[in-house]
């Protein structure tokens, strides 16, 4: 950042990562003529249609982020996945950037902006997170952006699941700027996923095991990611059964390294000696279908009722869901 430059002009830079618009260059006191020689010899370059970075060198992503939303206009917003970007809830960044900007304005009306996709959005003033840089939506309103265009139930949810497991919001949040949307198609949906959230169900096979596993076969509700602290830091379980001392432990992946295997033996006998809690492992596998779901509840059942203090009498819990369901009809035992 040269040193000659007026300080209007050092003060945009230093805001926007070394980025700024042709009109931001002649109100801060550079006329286009200073501007163009930069560019000539190599101490300037364009980003965008009317965009320069001051510097030479390939840009960074700060960089690209801001002369994609310049590029855009006023009002414009990071959203969708890139907005997923910056509050963390992906990893590896979308080389397509999302933004949003108010409805009555389009930005491409006089040709595509590279690399950029425009959303158009009513509601685009009162989803700006107040203080982040680059502009750009709260976490709540890129998860309702996501839902809006995801595919299937399970890709909505898992948007809701990564942002309420890793504590980047809540679904009180999220439902409160659903209520702040006129319009939005299946807000039912996103009502119900939320109220699953709010249970602890945090992963689509979570939402099987409550669904396919428990209710149908009237077992009572597991508490849902229950912290406990071990030798090893805090951990939290998936399920706990904390009446029977039963924990039902869930893994989406097909198979688990020999070493992440000792790594959940080791919790399974912390568990087992330190708080006398059993723990039973389910793998997806184990709740691909009707018929699985109900062998898992058997052993669920007869886990819990073999829990049962010895001596007392108590109901037993776990009823069949169908002739063929191999859950044992209730009833009082001892």
């Amino acid at each position: 950042m040269s040193k000659e430059l007026p300080p209007p002009a050092r003060q945009i830079l230093s805001q926007q990562s070394s980025v700024l618009t042709r009109s931001q260059a002649q109100d801060a006191g550079l006329d286009m003529e200073t501007v163009r020689n930069r560019i000539r010899y190599g101490e300037w370059q364009r980003l965008q249609r009317g965009v320069y970075a001051a510097y030479t060198g390939t840009p960074g992503r700060e960089a690209q982020l801001w002369a994609a939303l310049l590029r855009a206009g006023a009002d414009a917003v990071l959203s969708h996945y890139t907005a997923a970007e910056r509050h963390g809830l992906i990893g590896n960044p979308n080389p397509v950037i999302h933004i949003t900007v108010p409805a009555i304005r389009n930005p491409q009306r006089y040709g595509k902006i590279p690399g950029v996709v425009i959303h158009r959005s009513d509601s685009v003033f009162s989803t700006c997170h107040p203080s982040m840089t680059p502009p750009c939506t709260r976490v709540e309103d890129a998860v309702l952006d996501l839902i809006a265009v995801a595919g299937g139930f399970d890709a909505k949810f898992a948007w809701v699941c990564k942002a309420v497991g890793n504590r980047l919001t809540t679904p009180e949040r999220v439902l409160a700027a659903l209520g702040k949307r006129k319009r939005f198609a299946g807000r039912r949906e996103v009502q119900l996923m939320c109220g699953f959230a709010e249970e602890g169900i945090l992963s689509w096979l979570e939402l099987e095991w409550a669904i396919g596993v428990e209710r149908p076969h009237d077992i009572p509700a597991a508490r849902r990611q229950v912290r406990i602290v071990q030798e090893t830091g805090a951990k939290y379980l998936d399920n706990l059964y904390e009446e029977y001392r039963v924990c039902v432990e869930l893994d989406g992946k097909a198979a688990h390294p020999e070493s992440e295997q000792r790594r959940d033996n080791a919790r399974d006998r912390w568990n087992l000696v330190h708080e006398k809690i059993v723990t039973m492992r389910f793998r997806a596998a184990d709740l691909s279908d009707r018929a699985r779901k109900c062998v898992a509840a058997a052993q669920l059942a007869a886990t819990l009722n073999d829990q049962a203090a010895p001596g007392a009498i108590r109901a037993r819990v776990g009823r069949p869901c169908g002739p063929r369901c191999p859950v044992r009809p209730t009833g009082a035992a001892n």
